[in-house]
């Protein structure tokens, strides 16, 4: 995979930019680069969501612990646009620079984003409280998007298990009817 392109920058997504459908809604120049592994962090979800009716993903640091997740090259013209489709304006999410390890072992740096919020403090995330779990279509986006990426079986596997809100109305984003 090559990281060195000037005009780009490297983002690692790990929540609904997973699926190449929605990260293309805002962030026209955005190409898949691969995959890849944040190593000492486990996703989590808090902070309701208006636009998907539930809570939205983050990040939570938990030694021992990964989030698998798709590297996109993106244009530096499109930041402002994934800045404000997280939310940094608003300060819901603020932008990171992490570590992110390849399949085949070497260290890539990416842009990610975490909550400002802090999750509960969860290791199991079965046991998430129904106003910190994302809603039907929110974590259908999620899962569709881990297949389509081609994150690791065991970590689709973890997501797979991940309760949702049993939400399954209409949200507000422009993906097909198939997420409700």
């Amino acid at each position: 995979m090559s990281t060195n392109k000037s005009s780009k920058f490297l983002y690692f997504a790990y929540g609904s930019n997973l699926l190449s459908q929605r990260i293309h809604i805002n962030n026209p120049s955005a190409e898949r680069a691969g995959i890849g592994c944040l190593n000492d962090f486990q996703i989590s979800f808090v902070t309701y969501s208006k636009r998907w009716k539930g809570a939205s993903a983050t990040i939570v640091p938990i030694k021992s612990r990964v989030v698998w997740g798709a590297l996109w090259h993106l244009d530096h013209s499109d930041m402002e646009h994934l800045d404000r489709q997280e939310g940094v304006h608003e300060n819901i999410y603020k932008p990171l620079q992490v570590d992110i390890f390849l399949p085949e072992g070497q260290k890539v740096t990416a842009r990610t984003y975490q909550q400002t919020a802090i999750p509960p403090d969860i290791n199991d995330l079965s046991q998430l409280p129904q106003d910190c779990r994302p809603s039907v279509a929110y974590w259908k986006t999620i899962t569709k998007g881990a297949e389509e990426t081609g994150l690791p079986k065991d970590y689709l596997d973890f997501l797979h298990r991940i309760p949702h809100n049993d939400y399954h109305g209409p949200v507000d984003v422009q993906l097909p009817l198939w997420l409700h």
